[in-house]
């Protein structure tokens, strides 16, 4: 990183410039199940050391990427009158498409056979990223008590090579990036578990190889060739009013994303597709070929998903296709109020509220939780667009302190010294919307976590309840006799994608973040002694209650599985009045200071007290 700066003061204006240039590179290894993985479908199978399932993946993995970013700037602050400053400036940057050492990048080719190119540049140059800003500060009244600030300016934001090399999409099982694939010089490839003639699991054998059937990676994650810099807008206008000991601020912030990342499955077939194919599975069955010598009615009849071991057809030699693109956009607008106080007769405090709304079709460059990257239909994405995952209606905090005046006469060391602090924070629940987790390919599309139909009012339960399930449907029709059933002696219909009818399974209608998680509400409060023992040495002690009214403050469902599953409590079973709806409500498991990777950042356990002596000298 080598940055240079210079300054130049002449008048009015106070002008700098200068030039910044950074060198990024990483190495990295990314041998995820490289040491194999197995599944058991029961106690007994795993003693006797027979899979249901199992992946490996080999190769090297090594990968080596550069980039290179230069930025130069101007901005002069320009003190007009003495009661109006303007500020403005431009800064341009480049942002250097990262290379890889080994030259190990490679593009997706759709007009193709779908295959896979080696290319020395993975998308073009971009050199338009030049971003102006202009600020204002005017003092109305030329005492300092009344100020109106304004700004608007555009930012640009540098590539994170994480969405090259580093991906960990939702949908398919390695697909890290655009520097893996099954050909070229550095191929990667996968196998399963070993099977016998007949497909079934060859147990643990010494003299017998646990995987088989290797080959190359069935899935890509690719980059658009006219890939962008994404920027955002920012703007805000504010006005700031001194009142006695109290200042009061008021004000307007916004802000406009452009050119955001998201990726999508361009391999996905369309709704178009899903219809035709599943009604095709009907017109190819030869009357009385399968089911015991029966044919098929249509729409009762066998369709392609995750129970058959099929899915509806995709074009070229790889299944998932995920593509980086920056076509994703946002925009958020607040009024944001600030009163603030300092030291008035002992007495400290500062309220905030805000009031927001941010919408986006994207929240993150990777789905970590299901749709904040990847669409739900990758293609029609911008109907995606929806609250933001960190969207937050309402926020209000009050941080206060006070120290009580001292008193004079006998005890002072006892009655002198004393003070509480607090801090308040309450806030509304971030939105989250349901997905199923590979429970079954509902809507043909074969990604796995498919959205609901909602079909019932929305309902939310109180205290560790989530919303009402019910009001939720899978988005196909379930009632399909040939789907698969549990194993004798029950033989009992189970709730995959078999039991969907022919030509009904589509994209649930269920908008992205729809549903809102749990409020905040926080006080956490401490009370404190000072006293001097000497000149030079000083006691402090407190007691501190963390939650102090014990409130429960559960998070946001999609924790701590980083996904809300619609069939959490299961579906009802073909047949049944409301087949194919959740059941019950949901709980809520998680608070926010607890969970995998615990604690989660952020509050929420139950009540704490502290209490605490310290010795100053």
């Amino acid at each position: 990183h080598f940055v240079d700066g210079f300054s130049w003061k002449v008048g009015r204006h106070d002008i700098k410039l200068g030039y910044e240039y950074r060198r990024t590179t990483i190495a990295l290894t990314q041998d995820n199940t490289f040491r194999g993985k197995f599944s058991f479908g029961s106690l007994s199978d795993f003693l006797t050391g027979t899979p249901d399932g199992g992946k490996i993946a080999e190769g090297s993995t090594r990968r080596h990427t550069v980039e290179n970013n230069h930025g130069f700037y101007i901005q002069d602050s320009f003190r007009w009158t003495p009661r109006l400053t303007v500020n403005y400036g431009v800064r341009w940057d480049y942002f250097g498409v990262p290379s890889e050492r080994s030259n190990l990048f490679y593009r997706y080719d759709p007009t193709g056979a779908g295959s896979v190119n080696q290319v020395s540049q993975l998308y073009d140059k971009d050199y338009n990223n030049f971003a102006p800003r202009i600020g204002v500060a005017y003092d109305v009244t030329g005492k300092g008590r009344t100020v109106i600030r304004a700004g608007w300016g555009l930012f640009y934001d540098a590539f994170a090579q994480d969405i090259f090399i580093g991906h960990a999409p939702y949908n398919c099982a390695f697909c890290p990036g655009a520097a893996y694939t099954g050909v070229g010089p550095s191929p990667i490839s996968t196998g399963g578990i070993a099977l016998d003639d007949g497909g079934n699991a060859i147990p643990f054998d010494a003299n017998t190889p646990a995987f088989s059937g290797f080959g190359g990676l069935t899935d890509f994650f690719g980059t658009a060739k006219n890939l962008r810099t994404p920027y955002t807008q920012n703007f805000n206008l504010n006005i700031q009013q001194q009142l006695g000991k109290t200042v009061l601020q008021v004000g307007y912030v916004g802000a406009k994303g452009t050119k955001l990342f998201r990726f999508r499955d361009i391999n996905q077939p369309g709704q178009a597709q899903i219809t035709a194919e599943d009604t095709a599975q009907c017109t190819n069955v030869p009357p009385g070929g399968t089911n015991g010598g029966v044919g098929f009615t249509f729409p009762n009849c066998p369709i392609l998903g995750f129970d058959n071991g099929g899915w509806v057809g995709r074009a070229g030699t790889y299944f998932y296709v995920n593509q980086e693109e920056s076509t994703a956009s946002s925009n958020y607008n607040a009024l944001q109020t600030s009163l603030r106080m300092n030291n008035w007769r002992g007495f400290t405090s500062a309220v905030n509220f805000v009031w927001s709304h941010s919408i986006d079709n994207a929240s993150d460059s990777e789905d970590f939780i299901p749709n904040a990257a990847q669409p739900n239909n990758s293609l029609a994405p911008n109907l995606d667009r929806g609250n933001s995952n960190f969207d937050i209606r309402r926020r209000f905090s009050w941080n206060f302190g006070y120290e009580f005046p001292k008193m004079g006469g006998s005890w002072s060391k006892l009655k002198n010294g004393w003070g509480i602090n607090g801090v308040l924070n309450l806030q509304d629940g971030q939105p989250y919307q349901l997905n199923y987790n590979f429970e079954g390919d509902y809507s043909g599309s074969g990604e796995g976590f498919d959205r609901p139909d909602v079909v019932g009012p929305i309902r939310y339960g109180s205290g560790a309840q989530g919303v009402d399930l019910s009001s939720f449907q899978v988005p196909c029709t379930f009632g399909n006799t040939t789907g698969v059933l549990t194993p004798p002696p029950d033989n009992a219909p189970t709730t995959g994608d078999s039991n969907c009818l022919s030509g009904t399974r589509h994209f649930g209608n269920m908008g992205r973040n729809s549903l809102r998680g749990p409020a905040f509400k926080e006080l956490n409060f401490s009370v404190f002694k000072r006293t001097a023992i000497t000149e030079r040495l000083n006691l402090q002690i407190g007691a501190d209650f963390f939650n102090m009214f014990n409130h429960p403050n559960f998070s946001n469902p999609n924790l701590p599985n980083f996904i809300t599953d619609a069939a959490n409590n299961g579906l009802v079973l073909p047949g049944q009045e409301g087949a194919g709806r959740g059941i019950g409500f949901l709980p809520l498991t998680a608070t926010g200071d607890v969970g995998i990777g615990n604690p989660f950042l952020g509050g929420g356990g139950p009540r704490g007290v502290q209490f605490s002596a310290k010795i100053t000298f």
